[in-house]
């Protein structure tokens, strides 16, 4: 099975999400959300997978405007 968009439906797209970043209900003030969240246009099928990861790279190794975080939750 692979990752792309085009090689999986939209259940496969969540399960590899749910998968790849754990229990997203954990009890860490909703920061397993919110990183399920920032996957949502890859299980919808608009961007890639690679596209999101790559772009949340770019914002943390360049300190552009990003969501910032409090805690373990995200705050925009």
């Amino acid at each position: 099975m692979g990752i792309l968009i085009s090689e999986t439906t939209r259940e496969e797209r969540e399960q590899i999400v749910a998968e790849s970043i754990g229990n997203i209900n954990g009890s860490c003030d909703g920061c397993m959300a919110g990183l399920a969240e920032m996957y949502q246009d890859y299980i919808d099928g608009k961007r890639e997978i690679r596209d999101i990861n790559m772009e949340f790279r770019a914002h943390y190794e360049s300190g552009e405007e990003a969501p910032s975080r409090s805690s373990c939750g995200y705050m925009n």
